[in-house]
């Protein structure tokens, strides 16, 4: 969410960054809501006044012992307006609020302008990419050839968008995880969490997953949320709190299913692991103050890109472009695995800093030092670090043998008890 206050000061700068995201000006619109929020708290306040300065005049004039019929009948009269315009002014927060609710954040200086996923930019290329003396197959031609790997029975259950995985493969997925949680808590700091599934629409809002992105998300018919990312759970750890800056940086991780409807993906990647109702990610969520977000964010996308250099499969990093960033972000960097059955990079993790942007929606904030009244909102960032179904994908790919098996990574190998490679 957006501070009003700077709407109000910057409404060029707030165009041009709407502009930049492919959006129409909107600092008119804004600054009107506000406007007539302003007139209605003025409206309300000086009913207000009025009712206290006749209640202490009717109070005078009981004390003389004179009449105070006329007084009390404008009291009256104001004891009818005063609740109508409370509604009022209620009705024009609310307004405002939706309003707010619903804007993106403001890219930051950095973040080169385009207007989709052609206009990102490369900043970072690793590895080199696996040659075979055959065709390489897909990830669901591998994993269904080893009979590990199963799309129809997962249909008959749940329908189309669901995988079953059996034996080795099963135990591979959990082995990446493990391995990305050990990583992390061990050589990175994270302090591993394990949250909640399902989550009230407070914390989605929170998040910003609510309003806008309800559509996307599964909710049950008692108003639970299923968590679309650990994102949710981890950054609400700190919603509504006045945080001590010497405790942080907060560096939080997680391993969960993330359950996501795919609305709008008709069409797109219907067979195999790329896009699922429901799959496994390891999240990583910082929580820290603004002067050290910057570097924060840098050492999360590090983090997530050691993940891939140890499992020593090729990718790229991109920052997105102002057209192609999330609604929360202020800057991401995408980073994009080189899956050789689709000759492709694709999407594996995405490290975000979103500012203070969750933090005014959450209300959580920080003093500088022991006894200062005054507050400031803290910075929160998050990253896969990583989706665990799309690096099982790329293992698969770029470890796949030409005689159907594929070899298991060094690093991986003790989580798999000694195991070089799956087999039928």
């Amino acid at each position: 969410m957006l501070d009003i206050k700077w709407i109000r000061e910057n409404p060029e700068e707030f165009d041009i960054a709407l502009k930049n995201r492919g959006l129409e000006a909107l600092s008119a619109h804004i600054t009107a809501l506000d406007d007539a929020r302003r007139q209605a708290i003025q409206v309300v306040q000086d009913l207000q006044n009025k009712r206290n300065a006749l209640a202490k005049q009717i109070g005078e004039c009981k004390r003389r012992g004179d009449d105070a019929g006329g007084l009390m009948e404008e009291a009256g009269h104001l004891r009818d307006a005063l609740p109508q315009e409370e509604t009022a002014l209620k009705g024009h927060e609310d307004a405002l609020q939706q309003a707010l609710a619903v804007l993106p954040n403001i890219p930051a200086p950095d973040v080169p302008l385009g207007s989709s996923e052609d206009d990102n930019v490369q900043v970072r290329l690793w590895g080199e990419k696996p040659s075979f003396p055959f065709q390489p197959k897909q990830h669901f031609d591998i994993g269904e050839a080893l009979g590990l790997m199963n799309f129809e029975e997962a249909a008959r259950m749940s329908g189309a968008r669901f995988v079953v995985l059996k034996g080795a493969l099963a135990r591979l997925e959990r082995a990446l995880a493990a391995f990305m949680l050990d990583v992390h808590t061990s050589e990175y700091g994270y302090t591993e969490v394990s949250p909640p599934y399902l989550v009230r629409a407070q914390a989605m809002y929170g998040a910003g997953q609510l309003p806008k992105f309800a559509h996307e998300a599964f909710c049950t018919t008692n108003d639970y949320w299923l968590i679309p990312t650990a994102e949710v759970p981890l950054t609400n750890l700190v919603a509504g709190d006045i945080l001590d800056p010497a405790q942080l940086p907060f560096r939080f991780v997680a391993y969960t299913p993330c359950f996501r409807s795919e609305a709008g993906s008709a069409g797109k990647d219907t067979r195999g692991m790329i896009r699922l109702h429901q799959f496994q990610k390891v999240e990583l969520v910082s929580i820290t103050t603004p002067d050290a977000s910057e570097a924060e964010h840098q050492r999360m996308v590090g983090a997530a890109q050691s993940i891939l250099e140890r499992l020593a499969i090729p990718y790229r990093t991109m920052i997105l472009c102002t057209g192609d960033l999330g609604t929360c972000a202020r800057r991401t960097y995408d980073i994009e695995v080189w899956l050789p059955g689709q000759n492709a990079y694709r999407e594996i993790s995405s490290c975000s800093h979103f500012g203070d942007y969750q933090a005014r929606r959450m209300n959580t904030r920080f003093r500088e030092s022991e006894g200062d009244k005054k507050t400031q909102f803290i910075h929160t960032l998050n990253g896969s670090g990583l989706a665990v179904g799309r690096t099982l994908v790329a293992v698969l790919e770029n470890y796949q043998q030409e005689d159907g098996s594929v070899l298991i990574p060094d690093v991986l190998r003790s989580y798999m008890g000694g195991e070089t490679h799956l087999k039928r």
